[in-house]
């Protein structure tokens, strides 16, 4: 299907806005007139730009406060109209929406926003434009899409018909039973389609339109279901865009119109309108590369945790640390940043490591160039949202490459020191790209998103999003600070699993490790929360071990000291617990500022 996007979804000036749109590979635009208005280009000319780029004019917005008016007030509204159909002829635009009133002088009566509707379309009909008719959610008297569509269907005007849009239809918390009113809609009479998803928040509409719309899939709203909806009724128009964002408006236009592209591009594959490669599902974690300007920091903090340094690659500065099926690679290239340790990549073990990467390119992730002498495995690697590398891996698989025959043994066996595997990767996010994370890591990689969650920092609030395989093989956690302004330094973490994390615990720190130390008040209470065998409370005191439970079983966790920008954390899910202690991200969090604050690292 042809898609669109309106000019206000994105950040900048009106060219970059179509720059940006047909590089992300949109059909066609929304002009909203503000855009239009605030622009050095005239009408012609953006014309032109529009024709250059391969984008079609799909709809100029918005006209407002027109129908159900006194006379007089609607003279004026023909007046403005008529030069309004007259820039849109020079602009190449033949559709225009008009939203429901707001205007305190609108009446409550059909027959008149009918009758001069009509109107509104025989000078539209005489520039050769149509006029789309959408309900406002907040609308003075018509904010349904049903009174609306009656309201167009009384007019009878072939040069009238409906707008609809998933927002105003789905934020007044229609039952999929409403939606059914869409069937008796002609597709020839629904001129156009906007489509926006949002957080399900309970506040004044308007200002959850204009501030927390949200592109389809990062949302909480049945964005699919609508659209199923009206395709049933042969609307052939494009799937178009229109997202008021806070944090669209401040972010680069090019990567955010991606991000909506990428929306439209899963969102048909839902309703069956794209024929996308297959999803292929990461069955676990082949390794989690960290780069550093200095390995010996890390390397004591590896060896301390039980891991040995089993493999080198051959041509790079790159070092494979084992421990149980947990990997780690440890890269002092020359690219590496000077601000310590951070985890630049993740190796994804993929059942078809060539499938995964067509699925990721035909979404818009950016394929990575990857220097490779001649002998080294063929990988395929895209970029995540915030520039984490993914690698699709198939480790110890005879038919395909394996990324290990790139390095050679050091000699020394893996180590058994009670570490099983690679538990879950938390990611911070950068504070523009978070829903984007999440659509990215359900669209691309097949992974299920969970609720997000707010997570208490000293400094301001945290939100946190887990993504996950069903069987919990794969775990990423997306995190991301409250506002563009928190400059606070989040670190990331990797989280090893243990089937007794207090033997871990205590073989870290008598091997020289330091752990993260938890207030004493924080053991008082969960005195308080739970019950616990003798000395078991006095054990995790000692060794700084949080604790958490839900309905499905027991979490014990405790964590390193940061080194860089990294640090890592021991972890015991006992009966199933799914969750990753978020209960206790504000003790955690508090303790490293304090670490932080006294160190001055």
């Amino acid at each position: 299907m042809r898609t669109s996007i309106a000019t206000v979804s994105l950040s900048g000036s009106l060219t970059e806005k179509l720059d940006a749109a047909a590089r992300a590979g949109f059909d066609g635009v929304e002009i909203f007139e503000n855009d239009l208005l605030a622009s050095p280009l005239a009408p012609e000319n953006i014309r032109a730009r529009c024709a250059d780029l391969g984008l079609r004019i799909d709809l100029y917005q918005p006209m407002r406060d027109i129908e159900a008016v006194p006379e007089a007030e609607f003279a004026r509204n023909l007046r403005r109209a008529r030069h309004k159909f007259e820039l849109m002829r020079r602009l190449g635009a033949d559709t225009v929406l008009v939203c429901s009133s707001v205007s305190p002088q609108a009446v409550d009566d059909d027959a008149l926003a009918a009758e001069q509707l009509s109107r509104l379309a025989d000078l539209a009909g005489e520039s050769g434009i149509r006029v789309a008719y959408e309900a406002l959610a907040w609308g003075r008297h018509v904010s349904t899409y049903d009174h609306a569509w009656r309201i167009v269907e009384t007019a009878g005007h072939p040069a009238l018909g409906t707008c609809l849009d998933s927002f105003h239809i789905l934020s007044r918390g229609s039952d999929p039973k409403d939606l059914e009113g869409i069937a008796a809609i002609p597709g020839e009479k629904i001129f156009f389609l906007q489509l926006a998803d949002a957080p399900l928040l309970a506040m004044d509409v308007l200002q959850w339109s204009r501030h927390y719309r949200c592109f389809p899939g990062q949302g909480g709203f049945d964005v699919a279901g609508l659209v199923r909806h009206v395709l049933a009724t042969g609307y052939d128009g494009p799937l178009s865009l229109e997202v008021f964002n806070d944090v669209f408006r401040q972010a680069d236009a090019g990567p955010t119109a991606v991000d909506a592209r990428r929306s439209l591009l899963v969102l048909q594959e839902t309703v069956g309108r794209a024929p996308l490669p297959d999803p292929v599902v990461p069955t676990g974690v082949a390794f989690a590369e960290l780069v550093t300007p200095d390995a010996e920091p890390l390397a004591a903090l590896l060896g301390a945790l039980g891991f040995t340094r089993t493999a080198r690659h051959r041509g790079k500065p790159v070092g494979l640390w084992e421990q149980g099926d947990a990997r780690i690679l440890v890269n002092t290239g020359p690219a590496v940043r000077r601000d310590g340790a951070q985890l630049a990549a993740i190796g994804l073990e993929s059942p078809d490591p060539a499938g995964a990467a067509r699925r990721a390119e035909a979404l818009l992730a950016p394929v990575l160039p990857r220097r490779r002498a001649p002998q080294d495995a063929v990988l395929d690697a895209v970029a995540a949202p915030d520039g984490t590398e993914l690698f699709f891996c198939a480790t110890g698989r005879p038919e395909l490459p394996d990324w290990r025959a790139d390095f050679e043994d050091t000699g020394l066996p893996s180590a058994e020191a009670g570490i099983r595997g690679i538990d879950h990767l938390a990611l911070t996010q950068p504070w523009h790209h978070f829903d984007e994370a999440a659509l990215f890591h359900r669209g691309v990689l097949g992974l299920h998103a969970q609720e997000s969650v707010d997570v208490a920092d000293p400094y301001g609030l945290m939100r946190s999003r887990a993504v996950t395989t069903p069987d919990g093989s794969v775990r990423v956690a997306l995190t991301v600070g409250a506002a563009p302004t928190d400059d606070t330094v989040h670190a990331q973490h990797i989280a090893l699993a243990t089937d007794d994390v207090v033997a871990s615990a205590r073989r870290f720190r008598d091997a020289g490790g330091s752990l993260l130390p938890v207030p004493a008040n924080y053991y008082d209470d969960l005195a308080a929360r739970f019950e616990f065998t003798d000395g078991e409370l006095e054990t995790y005191r000692d060794l700084g071990i949080l604790y958490d439970r839900d309905a499905h079983g027991v979490f014990r966790h405790c964590y390193t000291r940061t080194v860089g920008r990294v640090f890592f954390e021991l972890v015991q899910r006992d009966g199933g617990y799914r969750g990753y202690g978020a209960a206790n991200a504000p003790v955690r969090l508090a303790a490293q500022h304090t670490v932080r604050s006294l160190t001055g690292g």
